[in-house]
């Protein structure tokens, strides 16, 4: 320890939990009270949003695969990974989507 932290008065709230709890609560407060809630209206169309594109490249898959299987008359051998590997990209997709309208990525 130096002389100078001999010196400085500790102040209590930099370890109290409960301060430091009711910053945070504060801080919170202050930001939804500054960002608007969305209506139900774009809550809706945001569903909307994300159910098309998790459901488009899966039918995608569908087609893309039952033309496979036809043309090389193997069942539901290409069928079957081509739907999983389309909901795939569409769930990829969608979190992309949902991260980039909320700010998280560039």
């Amino acid at each position: 320890m130096t002389p100078a932290d001999l010196d400085r008065t500790p102040d209590p709230a930099e370890d109290d939990p409960l301060a430091t709890a009711a910053r945070r609560a504060a801080t919170r407060d202050e930001e939804g009270r500054r960002v608007a809630e969305p209506s139900l209206g774009s809550r809706l169309a945001q569903i909307g949003v994300l159910g098309w594109a998790i459901v488009v490249p899966a039918l995608i898959g569908a087609f893309a695969g039952r033309w496979l299987d036809r043309r090389f008359g193997t069942g539901i051998f290409f069928s079957a990974p081509a739907i999983m590997l389309g909901a795939a990209i569409g769930f990829h997709t969608a979190w992309k989507w949902m991260h980039r309208s909320r700010g998280d990525i560039r």
